[in-house]
């Protein structure tokens, strides 16, 4: 079902007065560029099961990383790693806001690097991102390039310990400096963005609620717990949006 071009309007004349935009993202944002979501009833990575029948939060958990690392890798690479995606419209039009001024953060949570390669400068990034990689032992940082080497466990050329992506696993907390960033951003933000996420996962989901500013926009394929709070919903494809935009 197509957006009502009002819908299109309405944010373009959000955008025209705010200063200060937050945007708070998920996997929807990097659909477009080729890269599944996680809950999404077709392709989403929770209803692909590895063929052991393990489930996606078994397999990316801390305790099954370290207990298996053989196969943590093996799913790690086939599922979460995309380094020949390039960015979309969302991301270059979230891009072309910040180089306007008007665009004060991006808060992701995403792995996947594609804000960057748009051009955003100020990312923070909830989940880490797969380019960062560090030694388990003495901490010696590592490109992808790292990980994608081979198809064993990869190895610090330093002590010989174990190599891990910086990502936030299953029963890791966040990284408390980007929270408070992150919650900083939303704090002082005029207008927060909310696009490409069901808004189900804790705690990130819950930063939203020290928005204090004047319009909320949530853009979503989906229906939100937030949406009776929002100023605009906008059910649909945000690849879309930012294609119809006025940028």
């Amino acid at each position: 079902m197509k957006i009502p071009q009002e819908k299109i309007d309405q944010l373009n004349e959000i955008i025209l007065r705010s200063n200060r935009i937050v945007f708070f993202g998920g996997a929807g944002t990097s659909t477009e560029s080729n890269i599944p979501d996680f809950r999404s009833k077709r392709n989403g990575l929770y209803n692909q099961w590895n063929e052991k029948g393990l489930s996606p939060e078994i397999l990316l958990s801390r305790s099954f990383f370290r207990k298996k690392p053989e196969v943590f890798f093996q799913y790690y690479r086939q599922n979460l790693i995309h380094p020949d995606a390039l960015p979309n419209e969302t991301h270059y039009g979230l891009a072309k806001l910040e180089k306007a001024g008007k665009l004060k953060a991006i808060i992701t949570q995403n792995i996947d690097g594609l804000h960057q390669k748009a051009g955003s400068k100020y990312v923070l990034e909830l989940h880490g991102s797969i380019y960062r990689n560090y030694c388990t032992e003495c901490k010696k940082e590592y490109h992808l390039e790292k990980i994608l080497e081979d198809n064993n466990v990869p190895i610090c050329n330093v002590c010989g310990k174990m190599v891990r992506p910086d990502v936030t696993l299953y029963e890791e907390p966040l990284d408390i400096k980007v929270i408070d960033k992150a919650i900083n951003a939303i704090s002082n933000a005029d207008t927060l963005i909310i696009g490409g996420t069901s808004l189900v996962v804790y705690p990130a989901a819950g930063f939203i609620e020290f928005f204090r500013g004047s319009d909320m926009v949530i853009i979503n394929k989906e229906t939100t717990l937030y949406d009776q709070k929002a100023d605009l919903v906008i059910q649909g494809s945000i690849g879309e949006v930012f294609r119809r935009m006025n940028l």
